[in-house]
């Protein structure tokens, strides 16, 4: 097969329903470009179907690339090893529900040739989702943007375009907790966005339920932020602070009105304040310290059970 220009990421986790329009819309939208391409679908474990259509697709079209995993390893992780067998001198990621539009690679493309290394699409509006989604995304990317010191862009998932230079780095990142979106923007190199319209899905349920996006709003924060290591810093000393005013306060109030702060309830009320100070520090250090424990275990990010005999995982 010959060397791919441009190489098309897709994450697939039970996607029966949306794989047979993603294919024909990105092989219309890449035929365009008259340059070699490949699709490399990643099946994230899928469990209704999805991998048989996938080889079906591939036994049809050499173009497409089916890397199968062992068991489910998260959509961050399938999209990292789409990058790893990837072998074009641009890389995309999308999302196989068809909320990225593939129409919009081209204009990705359009600012690579520009010379820009990373080009990264931004979310101008965003159809079909949810009020409270629509604003605790909002919230999650104005917050880590304001604790890290890595200019991640506002409103991008990680539908993006990767210069082979930037993919070369990219591999020489294996930590465990990923979060791609700012993984690329610390690489550096010149970066541009593209605005577009995200659509809704074209079928099938969001594979992100409430659980998962918390989980992967710490993995952002963690692996991008020391902020809650120094939030709780923060308010020990304000607990601290509290306490050195409120000692001569009781002492003035004895001394003048004869009486004091009596009771239980108020002892119980500050013990309990307290010690949810300290659980909360203690669990914020445990988040941290069961991410180094992760890394020190040293496992590989993913296991492949199946992919083409020629396709070769450029990080191993």
């Amino acid at each position: 097969m010959t060397k791919p220009t441009f190489s098309i990421v897709a994450p697939i986790y039970n996607e029966l329903e949306n794989i047979p329009e993603l294919y024909p819309r990105v092989r219309d939208v890449m035929d365009q470009t008259g340059e070699p391409w490949e699709l490399i679908m990643v099946d994230d474990g899928s469990t209704d179907g999805s991998t048989d259509v996938m080889r079906k697709l591939a036994d049809n079209d050499e173009r497409v690339r089916p890397v199968i995993f062992a068991r489910n390893f998260g959509h961050q992780i399938a999209a990292t090893a789409g990058v790893d067998y990837s072998r074009g001198d641009a890389v995309i990621i999308i999302d196989a529900d068809l909320q990225d539009p593939p129409e919009v690679i081209l204009d990705l493309i359009e600012k690579w040739r520009e010379g820009f290394e990373v080009v990264y699409a931004v979310r101008e509006e965003r159809e079909g989702e949810t009020w409270f989604k629509k604003v605790t995304a909002s919230l999650f990317y104005r917050l880590i943007h304001a604790i890290t010191n890595v200019d991640i862009p506002l409103d991008t998932g990680d539908f993006r375009l990767m210069d082979k230079k930037v993919v070369a780095v990219m591999r020489q990142m294996r930590e465990k907790h990923r979060f791609l979106r700012g993984m690329s923007a610390w690489v550096g190199f010149k970066q541009v966005g593209v605005k577009y319209k995200r659509k809704p899905r074209h079928a099938g349920t969001s594979k992100y339920p409430l659980k998962k996006m918390i989980q992967f709003a710490l993995n952002a924060i963690t692996s991008f932020s020391y902020f809650p290591l120094q939030l709780a810093t923060y308010i020990g000393f304000i607990a601290a602070g509290l306490s050195v005013v409120a000692i001569p306060v009781v002492a003035i109030l004895r001394l003048t009105t004869g009486t004091a702060l009596l009771g239980q309830a108020t002892t119980l009320i500050i013990v309990l304040f307290l010690g949810g100070v300290q659980l909360i520090s203690l669990g914020i250090i445990g988040e941290y310290i069961g991410r180094i424990y992760d890394e020190a275990k040293d496992r590989p990010l993913y296991i492949v059970a199946e992919a083409p005999a020629d396709m070769e995982n450029k990080e191993a």
